[in-house]
């Protein structure tokens, strides 16, 4: 599953530097198709996104050609059930011939045969699965291991959730990257990462054959490494860069219009968004018409061409302005910033074996298989059903500007940098904290079993001692005959 997301966020990076427009009438701030000057670090530029989905459905659809040649039943399977039955049929007592016809009972309608075929039945019919399943989940469900791994685990992908669908977005807007770049960084770095971190952890369970207690110790530890590196991302970033009419200096009085009073005269459309920068004073506008220009000049280059807005009557000097957002002026530091997640990402990640472990390890062997289902289904439905929506309701809180469609809000054009970064990452840095607790109370629950086990073996049975004792009595006399 991780394979593929990687092969998806890789495409999708390297899909969006393809461009794909919308043909739109001309207009004074908008170009006719065949006069488009856009890059791909321009907001209003659209990548062939959708080209990864196809490819990777194709690439999932050839990988899952082999399960189609899987046997109905593995051979493995069938001589253990049989052994099993064996082993029941030899453990049972003999029925004396004494006993009349009415208390003769076969080995197959006791209760605790019954039980036990139950348990180790190769397929249940639907009615006998409906009777059995409530049982069996509550009891599931009652096991406190099982319950604070599994919450754990939903702590986990509820991060991996957030980070997987809005970490893009969140570089874009933060350090000023292409949603290419910041794609191709998170499937090269983030999820391989990932990867090998599963990987670590599986070689470390098998290697040094980890019990429960030092799963739990292991488990501790990636998610206390996970979450001390998540701490300097907060700090990571910078804020947001002056936007005319949005970002008012820290005197202005708080019932200004909402553009400067320099192109009043313009009757600049509110709903159009061709931002221009002002790169000596560092103030972005939404549209050359609220930088009060009046012509437009394209400058020419092998590469790619580049067009600047002139006569402008709102900035100092007159221009020209190019086109486009303002760079960030933190966009050295998406590169340590992606490092620490990526290492955050592969410490988290050391925990999915050992934690698989504990709940197999865990449970009874005949709920083993209904533990692993209920474990994923809970996953899906608290972790990566309502991550994503929590996520998205968090970074909606954090624009400061919105542009408006048919008298809707439509799209957010600028957000505060500081609150998205603090709350973007807060949400992260609260379900690591969810997941350090939940894998701090499993460590000592196995201890205190640990323990209890211990105390039972060094307390020696009472029948036992009071024969050792009967011993003791009948060698002192033979001894004080010598």
């Amino acid at each position: 599953m991780i394979g593929c997301g990687a092969i998806l966020v890789t495409l999708a990076g390297i899909l969006m530097t393809v461009p794909h427009f919308i043909s739109e009438p001309y207009r004074y701030d908008r170009t006719s198709p065949g006069g488009i000057n856009l890059t791909s670090k321009d907001p209003r530029w659209v990548g062939a996104w959708w080209l990864g989905f196809l490819i990777s459905a194709g690439a999932v659809a050839l990988a899952a050609i082999p399960y189609f040649f899987f046997p109905k039943e593995m051979p493995k399977e069938k001589q253990e059930l049989r052994f099993r039955r064996k082993g029941l049929a030899v453990s049972d007592p003999p029925v004396s011939k004494g006993e009349d016809s009415s208390s003769e009972q076969s080995p197959a309608d006791s209760p605790e045969k019954k039980d036990n075929l139950a348990q180790i039945a190769p397929d249940l019919t639907v009615i006998q699965f409906i009777k059995v399943f409530p049982r069996v989940l509550l009891r599931t469900l009652r096991h406190p291991i099982f319950l604070l791994v599994v919450l754990s685990q939903v702590c986990m992908s509820s991060m991996a959730a957030g980070m997987a669908t809005f970490l893009p977005k969140f570089l874009e807007r933060q350090f000023s990257v292409t949603a290419s770049y910041a794609n191709l960084l998170i499937g090269c770095l983030t999820i391989p990462l990932a990867i090998v971190g599963i990987v670590v952890g599986g070689i470390l369970v098998k290697r040094l054959r980890l019990g429960p207690v030092h799963c739990g110790t292991l488990c501790l530890l990636g998610a206390l490494c996970c979450l001390v590196l998540s701490t300097p991302l907060f700090f990571m970033g910078c804020s947001s860069h002056q936007i005319a009419g949005i970002s008012h200096q820290p005197g202005a009085q708080p019932g200004l219009e909402l553009f400067p009073g320099c192109m009043e005269s313009c009757s600049c459309p509110s709903d159009d968004f061709n931002p221009v920068c002002d790169s000596s004073s560092r103030v972005e506008y939404i549209t050359p018409c609220h930088a009060g220009c009046r012509s437009r000049v394209v400058q020419e280059a092998p590469d790619k061409s580049q067009v600047f807005y002139t006569n402008c009557s709102c900035v100092a000097g007159g221009g020209p302005v190019p086109a486009g957002s303002c760079d960030s002026a933190c966009g050295h530091l998406v590169l340590p910033f992606m490092i620490l997640v990526s290492l955050g990402a592969a410490l988290a990640s050391v925990t999915h074996t050992p934690s698989f472990m504990l709940i197999l390890r865990g449970v009874k062997k005949e709920d083993k298989t209904l533990a692993v289902g209920i474990q994923f289904m809970l996953m899906r439905v608290l972790a990566w059903m309502p991550s994503p929506v929590i996520h998205g309701s968090a970074i909606d809180t954090t624009c400061v500007y919105w542009a408006h469609s048919c008298g809707r809000q439509a799209v957010c054009r600028y957000y505060d940098h500081d609150l998205l970064r603090n709350r973007f990452i807060g949400l992260q840095f609260f379900f690591k904290t969810g997941s350090l607790a939940c894998f701090a109370l499993i460590l000592a629950i196995l201890r205190q079993q640990d323990k209890e086990e211990r105390t039972k073996a060094t307390i020696p049975n009472p029948g036992l001692q009071q024969q050792l004792l009967a011993s003791e009595a009948k060698k002192e006399p033979e001894e004080s005959r010598v």
